[in-house]
């Protein structure tokens, strides 16, 4: 199976890209913005396309051209404005997904935001509300689609390597998540056509990441 990482470049991207080059099942081509970022994924012997999530959906499209599925990890970071959130989080994701479709790639994995409900809409705190918002619409849109999608809701992201043990439900209580770990449940997820059509909430726990997919 060839995935299309965008947003390879982020914290969960690098250590996602690492991950399925190391799957024997698996191969990754890696969506990056700079030519100045490719030696990383070459060097793990991975493809690269040079596409930045401003672009036209077109473009996404050709590099989405002979993949068998897309992981959509890119965020616009904690330090960039609403109007950037807007347009990566939400637009980017849109477009992503629109040209997963042009490109007829049935399988798309989301990475949102832990809890993206009208309820955390209305409680997040003002600075990270715009995000929420995002993620939420990104969400909805990419489940009134017809792709194979499961969608990911990572708790608080930490650079804590990861133990391959995670607490992983429709529903669980809030906690943190190393990104490492992150990235063992989208391959996982990948793996296991039992998580389409699915949605859920990851942190650390106690359960092995195979064992809490096939729970899903």
């Amino acid at each position: 199976m060839k995935i299309l990482v965008v947003g390879a470049n982020g914290q969960i991207g690098k250590h996602l890209v690492k991950l399925i080059q190391e799957n024997e099942n698996l191969e990754a081509k890696a969506m990056i913005r700079k030519e100045e970022q490719a030696s990383y994924f070459k060097d793990l012997g991975a493809e690269v396309a040079i596409v930045d999530l401003e672009d036209e959906i077109e473009e996404i499209a050709k590099a989405a051209e002979g993949v068998d599925a897309i992981v959509f990890t890119a965020g616009s970071g904690p330090k960039t404005g609403k109007d950037k959130t807007l347009m990566i989080d939400l637009d980017g994701a849109v477009k992503t997904i629109e040209a997963a479709k042009k490109a007829n790639v049935k399988r798309y994995v989301m990475v949102s935001s832990f809890d993206t409900s009208r309820e955390a809409i209305q409680s997040a705190p003002e600075a990270f509300a715009p995000y929420v918002v995002a993620k939420h619409y990104a969400d909805d849109w990419l489940r009134n689609t017809n792709l194979d999608y499961t969608i990911v809701h990572p708790g608080g992201l930490t650079n804590d390597p990861g133990k391959n043990q995670v607490q992983l439900a429709e529903k669980v209580e809030r906690g943190q998540v190393p990104r490492e770990d992150v990235a063992r449940v989208i391959v996982a997820a990948l793996e296991n056509d039992s998580t389409i059509g699915k949605a859920f909430q990851v942190v650390e726990g106690n359960t092995s990441v195979e064992d809490a997919i096939k729970s899903v």
